[in-house]
């Protein structure tokens, strides 16, 4: 079993998230565990914490960023590293409890392939997030091309099959949570509330959420490139009746007419922003150090039992 924790400036709480997990995977006997740790560019002293880690418990392993790259980016770092026949994803922050791995993994024992962990509650969270949280699921959900998992983050196991799935597609601007739902393996869930960060402040600066959700629906459904037909035909009939009530056609066409041009644009330079990242080919990270390499050393993981 990989355990993946992609970690951005958690120095104040790592040492905490990293002994709450060591106690969860400590006290499971049936499997061996690596811990693999993707420090994202950060500029505190989380690269520093993370080597106290390897160098005491040969469980744990770790990938360096050269610089900030992004959350998907080391998710897929992750992904791409892990050895395990299977792959739990998780955040550095203890919002997502490591306590509830066990019963994931007791789920995929039991053949589920995909086992999601579904956020019930949000604490902590301004209630402009929650709102806009719910709202975007729901958005994406109505607007893709396929089933999308409501109000479920990057917090899931992954069979083996499934992962190298994911990081065979190509993709260097992968949306984790949409791929997974595009590939259409079974998939159950477990619900928890979501607590409150244990420590520091949330590394999503609504820049990144408007990111991370533009790219969640570009990648998942053709309906924004079909938005401005449907937009158009109805600013159209608006704007005639405009010109009609007021007696003033020409402006209110122009209007009208500027409008729809304008986001017609817009949103096909979106897509053409996507198109073009991707005949790039740039890779979606740049690892920068690594304590050690799966290449190298493709024998199995000592168990965590093993650990002093």
């Amino acid at each position: 079993m990989s355990i993946v924790l992609p970690c951005y400036n958690e120095e104040a709480v790592l040492r905490e998230t990293h002994s709450r997990l060591i106690g969860v995977i400590g006290s499971d006997r049936s499997a061996e565990y690596e811990v693999l740790y993707v420090d994202d560019g950060s500029v505190d002293g989380t690269w520093s914490v993370i080597q106290e880690f390897v160098a005491r418990e040969p469980s744990v392993r770790a990938l360096r960023f050269g610089r900030n790259f992004g959350h998907q980016a080391g998710c897929l770092a992750g992904l791409r590293e892990a050895v395990g026949d299977a792959v739990v994803l998780i955040d550095a922050d203890l919002q997502d409890p490591p306590e509830l791995i066990p019963e994931m993994v007791s789920l995929w024992r039991q053949g589920w392939p995909v086992v999601s962990a579904r956020r019930s509650g949000r604490e902590g969270e301004s209630y402009f997030k929650k709102l806009s949280a719910f709202a975007y699921y729901r958005i994406l959900k109505a607007m893709s091309d396929h089933p999308v998992a409501l109000d479920t983050g990057d917090f899931r196991l992954l069979d083996r099959n499934v992962v190298d799935l994911l990081t065979g597609l190509g993709d260097n601007e992968l949306f984790l949570r949409g791929a997974i739902s595009w590939a259409g393996f079974p998939e159950t869930a477990v619900e928890y509330q979501r607590g409150s960060r244990a420590s520091g402040e949330s590394k999503y600066t609504l820049r990144k959420m408007l990111a991370l959700s533009r790219r969640g629906i570009i990648s998942g459904s053709a309906a924004p490139l079909r938005a401005p037909a449907y937009l158009g035909l109805a600013s159209l009939a608006g704007a005639g009746g405009i010109a009609v009530s007021r007696r003033d056609p020409k402006a209110a066409l122009t209007a009208a007419m500027f409008g729809i041009q304008t986001l017609a644009i817009g949103v096909l330079g979106e897509y053409m922003r996507g198109v073009f990242r991707h005949v790039e080919d740039r890779p979606a990270y740049v690892i920068s150090e690594r304590t050690s390499s799966p290449v190298a050393d493709s024998s199995p993981v000592p168990a965590v039992e093993e650990v002093a």
